[in-house]
């Protein structure tokens, strides 16, 4: 009778062929050999294709990556350069000479003519260069009281401040109110009023600046001086001079109004001129207090005598010889009796100013 086989024995079996199941199985060397030849032919075939293939994509993606960096670079350089982020205004360089009259020519304070410039106030710098650099720009006159504590307004507030002149009048700023810049500056001309501010609300004017020219519709900033007053000019009749000189007329003097008291006291004296105000204030200056009387006030004419001795002298000298003294002994005085030296043995010793 057959004995049945046991499961210890087809486990061991089993466990027996293992290691064997589990080892790879080594190709024949032909089959290799056919594999790396297959392998060699599609590299030899691939990289005639596919290498110009490639080589164009990546330079196409480089040069196209490229363009759109440059394409942004260039917006946003124009972008930068642009007049609306520059930021660009006008602004009056040089105050105005005061006072100022009806037909008189107006003046910057150095006596020269007002100037104006185009600055960017991003950068502080004076526009030089581009179209806004030779724009052409209209002089206007202005409220007095416009935007006094603000640099901030609209175009349409600055063109509701500006001034007419009053029904038949003549326009109220005559001259050469266009000027154009040249590299960013010009020089106003001729230019004067033709009627006083006392009938504007402020009693006062300020000049403006604006551009004309229209640069696609974007905003140059205008410009206005510090407010000031005009007057008619008759009152350049009766103005005093700063500093006055030797041969003006007396009233000319702070306090002293012209056929005033105080003018027809000092005439009566005989004290026409500075030259003769200054001579006795420096000779007797008492008596020359007592002519101008009561009615002057120690104010009023501390401030005469003031404005008196910023007058420009001249550089006459005279000698004066007592009869008493020794020869060739005397006093050194300037044009206005003031002594300056003494004179001793032909000796000059001059007065420490």
């Amino acid at each position: 009778m057959s004995q049945k086989r046991r499961p210890e024995d087809g486990k061991a079996k089993s466990e027996s062929s293992s290691p064997e199941d589990k080892r790879r199985k080594v190709p024949p060397f032909s089959s290799v050999v056919r594999e790396v030849m297959k392998l060699n032919n599609v590299r030899n075939w691939l990289e005639p294709t596919l290498e110009p293939f490639l080589r164009r994509v990546v330079k196409e993606e480089v040069e196209s990556a490229l363009n759109r960096h440059l394409t942004s670079m260039k917006q946003a350089c124009e972008e930068v350069l642009t007049p609306e982020s520059r930021n660009l205004q006008l602004q009056f360089e040089n105050n105005i000479s005061p006072p100022i009259f009806t037909g008189a020519r107006i003046e910057g304070e150095d006596g020269s003519n007002l100037r104006i410039s185009l600055f960017d106030s991003l950068t502080g710098q004076v526009v030089s260069s581009g179209p806004e650099s030779a724009a052409k720009v209209e002089i206007v006159v202005l409220e007095g009281d416009f935007e006094d504590r603000s640099d901030i307004w609209m175009p349409e507030e600055f063109k509701s401040n500006i001034v007419k002149e009053r029904d038949g009048k003549k326009p109220l700023l005559t001259g050469e109110v266009f000027l154009d810049l040249k590299d960013g500056i010009g020089a106003v001309g001729e230019i004067s009023f033709t009627d006083n501010s006392s009938w504007t609300r402020s009693r006062k004017f300020k000049l403006g600046a604006r551009v004309v020219n229209n640069f696609d519709g974007f905003r140059i900033k205008e410009a206005k001086t510090d407010s000031f007053i005009v007057r008619d000019h008759r009152g350049e009749l009766y103005k005093k001079h700063h500093p006055p000189s030797l041969s003006d007329e007396v009233w000319r003097l702070e306090k002293i109004g012209k056929d005033g008291a105080f003018h027809k006291r000092l005439s009566l004296e005989r004290i026409n001129t500075v030259e003769d105000f200054l001579t006795h204030l420096n000779l007797d200056p008492a008596k020359l207090r007592s002519i101008l009387g009561t009615g002057m006030s120690t104010k009023m004419w501390e401030a005469t005598v003031e404005h008196a001795r910023t007058c420009v002298l001249d550089t006459r000298r005279f000698l004066y010889f007592p009869s008493h003294s020794e020869p060739k002994t005397g006093a050194v005085f300037n044009a206005v009796g003031q002594v300056t030296g003494l004179l001793s043995e032909s000796q000059l010793m001059l007065k420490a100013q």
